[in-house]
């Protein structure tokens, strides 16, 4: 692990090691392993992907839970460089044929919200069953939607990171600790 990594024009240095990472998403997955125990083969839960910032988070997940489910992903962005744009972009719309099924998000990082916010509001239109928002990481300080975030592996102050899954202007995501932007 190093401690410091350079991204297009900007130092990260080290914030979360792996091994505390792993640890979150072991207590997390048995959250959902009771929570969903319930589903069968006829009636899987619907794991929604969030690309591409999940990918990772949902990887481990799946490596974990013991329950019947389908994967599948969606992406909408809001994000341009280190900053939130507040506009948000579908670029791979939600899976058809969602109606009356069970559908647990797995997001990278929760922030302003805005992105799960308009999530939750596409699947409601959509006539899901249930909805619930299972997020690696989520920043409490800047996070003030009523949107509840039933699953969250850990809370972090609102600073910029990179790695594991996590991106900076599509670098780092394949880092597997999580760096902050070094000021």
């Amino acid at each position: 692990m190093e401690n410091k990594v350079t991204l297009h024009d900007k130092t990260f240095k080290l914030f979360i090691p792996n091994e505390k990472i792993e640890k979150a998403i072991d207590e997390v997955a048995g959250r959902l392993n009771r929570d969903y125990a319930d589903a069968t083969d006829e009636n899987p839960v619907i794991l929604l992907c969030t690309l591409n910032g999940a990918i990772i988070f949902a990887a481990e997940l799946l490596k974990r839970v013991n329950f019947p489910l389908e994967l599948k992903a969606c992406k909408l962005s809001s994000y341009s460089g280190t900053q939130s744009t507040g506009v948000i972009k579908t670029e791979v719309p939600l899976p058809a044929h969602l109606e009356g099924r069970r559908v647990l998000i797995v997001e990278d990082i929760v922030d302003t919200g805005n992105t799960i916010a308009a999530m939750k509001q596409l699947l409601e239109a959509s006539q899901v069953k249930d909805a619930r928002i299972c997020t690696l990481l989520v920043k409490p300080e800047v996070y003030k939607k009523d949107v509840k975030l039933d699953y969250v592996a850990m809370e972090i102050p609102n600073r910029f990171i990179v790695g594991f899954g996590l991106d900076y202007d599509e670098l780092g995501r394949n880092i597997k600790d999580i760096y902050v932007l070094d000021d």
